[in-house]
């Protein structure tokens, strides 16, 4: 990995992205087919946060991505991927305003959450968990601002919930942190926290 071509990535992104205002960021996995059920949900939800004034973020990939970035591209506001580039899965989906390639997965992911109001986590694998994580950690370090975390689907999340209780029962992480996720399992639940703490 070359800093001068990390930096460039950034500096790049920045001057394409510090224009748009009032940003969700939609996670999720790639490899949902459309015919799953949380494709249409994550649909809905774009199309219902364009429609509200929200640009939507997403990774600009195929699966939850696709579907997030189609629903805002159907709506009133920005469908906005950053996509990064891999061997296989990741190939930019057809329904973005916006589109940014990136070579590294470090510049790709501070993009993604730096001009965003919020974050939703569909479910996914290793990446999603990978991203929710990463932004965990940067809000109870004090290392980015604080936003909504929320996760779609109790069921699909319930396990990483309670090993994440597990350590804060050993203190390994303040009962704090831990609040800073929210689980519901509608569309509504989530434009309404949205809507609720995200200004226009």
């Amino acid at each position: 990995m070359s800093l001068v071509t990390v930096g460039a990535e950034l500096l790049s992104a920045k001057e394409k992205l510090q224009s748009f205002e009032n940003n969700v960021t939609v996670f999720g996995s790639a490899r949902i087919e459309s015919s799953d059920p949380l494709y249409f949900k994550a649909y809905e939800l774009g199309k219902d946060l364009s429609n509200a004034g929200y640009n939507v973020f997403t990774g600009g990939g195929p699966g939850i991505m696709s579907a997030a970035n189609k629903g805002a591209y159907e709506g009133k506001s920005k469908s906005i991927g950053l996509n990064i580039l891999l061997p296989q899965e990741q190939s930019s989906n057809p329904y973005l305003d916006e589109n940014i390639t990136f070579n590294y997965f470090f510049s790709r992911k501070v993009m993604l959450v730096k001009y965003s109001s919020a974050c939703i986590y569909f479910p996914g694998g290793y990446g999603t968990a990978d991203e929710l994580m990463e932004v965990l950690t940067l809000m109870q370090t004090r290392k980015m601002k604080k936003m909504p975390i929320v996760l779609y689907d109790s069921k699909f999340w319930n396990s990483l919930l309670s090993w994440i209780q597990q350590t804060v029962d050993k203190s390994y992480v303040n009962q704090e942190h831990f609040e800073l996720i929210r689980v519901v399992d509608s569309v509504e639940e989530i434009m309404n926290i949205v809507e609720t703490e995200v200004c226009l």
